[in-house]
Order: C-alpha cells, then sequence, then structure tokens
C-alpha cells in the first residue's frame, strides 16, 4: 500500500515508536474490573509524582457545543497547577481536537526546565494510540507536532519519559474531573455578530440584501423603471438556498 509522508517524523527510519519505545508505556483502565481500583491507581501515581519536581502532569479534556470546539489542558507540577490552556476552534472533529489538547499540554510540559517525565491523563485513549500510528494520515498535522515535541523531548536527555494514563469522564477523578467541568461550563462570548460561523455570515449577509430589496420593492420610484410586480399583482420576493458551504442567492424572474 503506496503511502506519503507529510512529515519526516513518519519515516520508518525516525519513527517515534521504533526509536523511543522504552521511554514510552500505557496505562489502560481495565473496564472488566473494579473501576474504583483505577482511581486508587491515579491517586498512587500523582502521590509519588507530587514529590518530584522533575514530573509534569497534563490532564486535558474537550468539550463540542454549536460546531465550537473547547479543549482546555491543566499542567501540574509539585502537586501544584503551574499552567492552563484553553483554545477554542469551529469545524473540527472530536479526534481532531483531543489530539490538539494533548499537543498543547505535551509541548507546554517539554518546554519546562528539569522536567524529565511526562503524564498524560486523558478519556481519549484511542486519540493517543493514532499518534504512534504511521497510517493514521487525516490527523498528521497534530501528529506530526506531538512526535516533533517527542522527539526533542528524548533526544535532550536519555532518562526522559512519557506516560499516557486513561481516565474515563465517569469516573470522575478530582484533576480531570475538574477539566472536564471546565470544558463544559466555560461560555465562549463571539467575538463576531456571525456567532464565529461563516456559513451563519452569509446567511446573515443575504437577510440583508432580502430586506434592502423589499424596501427597494415597496419604493415608487423603483417601479417607474422595473416591473416588481407578478402576473398576480403581487410584489416579486428575492430568496435564497442553502447549497453545499455556501448560501447562493436565487433571484425571482423579472420582467422589464
Amino acid at each position: 500500500m503506496f503511502s506519503f509522508f507529510f512529515s519526516s517524523q513518519f519515516s520508518p527510519s525516525l519513527r517515534i515508536i521504533d526509536n523511543f519505545s522504552d521511554y514510552i508505556s500505557f496505562n489502560v483502565c481495565n473496564r472488566e474490573k473494579d473501576t474504583k481500583l483505577h482511581t486508587q491507581v491515579l491517586d498512587n501515581m500523582v502521590l509519588e509524582s507530587s514529590l518530584s519536581l522533575s514530573v509534569a502532569i497534563v490532564a486535558s479534556d474537550v468539550s463540542i457545543k454549536n460546531n465550537v470546539a473547547t479543549s482546555i489542558a491543566h499542567i501540574h507540577t509539585f502537586n501544584k497547577l503551574l499552567t492552563k490552556t484553553i483554545h477554542h476552534v469551529v469545524h473540527i472533529t472530536s479526534t481532531e481536537v483531543e489530539l490538539f489538547a494533548i499537543r498543547c499540554g505535551i509541548n507546554q510540559s517539554s518546554s519546562l526546565n528539569n522536567v524529565s517525565k511526562i503524564i498524560v491523563v486523558t478519556n481519549a485513549i484511542h486519540a493517543v494510540k493514532k499518534i504512534f500510528n504511521p497510517l493514521v494520515h487525516p490527523y498528521q498535522l497534530q501528529l506530526a507536532a506531538i512526535l516533533s515535541d517527542l522527539h526533542w523531548f528524548f533526544t535532550n536527555h536519555e532518562n526522559n519519559s512519557i506516560e499516557f494514563w486513561e481516565c474515563p469522564s465517569h469516573l470522575k477523578w478530582r484533576l480531570h474531573n475538574e477539566v472536564d467541568r471546565e470544558t463544559k461550563t466555560f461560555n465562549l462570548l463571539p467575538l463576531l455578530l456571525c456567532k464565529n460561523s461563516w456559513e451563519f455570515s452569509k446567511k446573515s449577509e443575504c437577510g440583508d440584501i432580502v430586506n434592502i430589496w423589499k424596501i427597494q420593492a415597496s419604493d415608487l420610484k423603483g417601479n417607474q423603471f422595473l416591473n416588481l410586480l407578478d402576473d398576480n399583482n403581487n410584489t416579486i420576493k428575492l430568496s435564497y438556498v442553502k447549497g453545499g458551504p455556501w448560501l447562493k442567492i436565487s433571484y425571482w424572474q423579472i420582467q422589464t
């Protein structure tokens, strides 16, 4: 099967999973066992990590409302919330925004001084697995950025490592639950009247054109050079129809 590598990070000779497999570990929640046990494991992990300044814990989550995705990542070191990143984007898949949130957390953590271990806690372990799958092309933009950060992090010091911990939302584990709550309660105030949607903006623009048309149609001066009445002596109206990603103007036939 032919594949095209958009980044050198996907080249077989440079793949992270092949060259740095000992630096990466996964901790998946076993849903067949008591989930409380996994919560205790997460608590123990934080307790051990909180004793070291060289460990950064990233808790990330996303929420999508009205086509607007909110991604939030909290970075903890030495049992304290160090940084918080919040991003918004429109018209994006849930997997892509999950990868973006993880990307932000890794990027911020890897740039911290003295951090040798990054622990990523997420409820999207399915998205994490795509990071190390070279055949997943739709997300290569995000994957290439993540792999580039990891490559730099691993080559910067031979003892650096990263761990991925799955934390399902229903566990309501404290660090992840805080991020999950913020993504769901964060209210984005639109900067534009178009509600951050280009499509809605075009609809609004078309609506303005229709209103102007109605004003002109009712103007006696307009009737002197243009016939704005149909066969039933009703005022001809302008309408628009949605087509593809755009809103197309559709004019009624006008007799001149």
